[in-house]
């Protein structure tokens, strides 16, 4: 067997293990409970920094990705008739507004979920 398949064997099992292990100790979570507005408050304390963390990271992401953009842009005008120069250019574009995607959408994607 390749040295590939084994590692993929054994992340399958450890996958496998994992939620059966959690639900042996019985700490499952009851869905049906009642937030205090204290305990609000206190979430709300600690998600503070993260968010503003988050944000940061966020602006600093969509400066770096307008940065890639440009150059993916000078790139592609540049690139004159050889396709794959062109096709690269058009490929960092394409990742870094995925990305772009990615980073402004999961906030809305949590809030989703929640």
């Amino acid at each position: 067997m390749k040295k590939g398949g084994i590692f993929l064997l054994l992340g399958l099992l450890l996958m496998g293990a994992l939620p059966i292990t959690f639900a042996a100790n019985g700490q499952n979570a009851d869905l049906n409970t009642t937030i205090t507005p204290e305990q609000k408050a206190q979430f709300d304390q600690i998600l503070s920094p993260v968010m503003k963390i988050y944000n940061f990271v966020k602006y600093i992401a969509t400066a770096v990705a307008a940065i890639f953009l440009l150059y993916a842009g000078i790139s592609y005008m540049t690139s004159g008739g050889d396709p794959k120069k062109r096709d690269t250019a058009k490929n960092i574009a394409a990742y870094v507004i995925i990305g772009l995607l990615v980073i402004w959408a999961a906030p809305l994607l949590v809030n989703l979920l929640i």
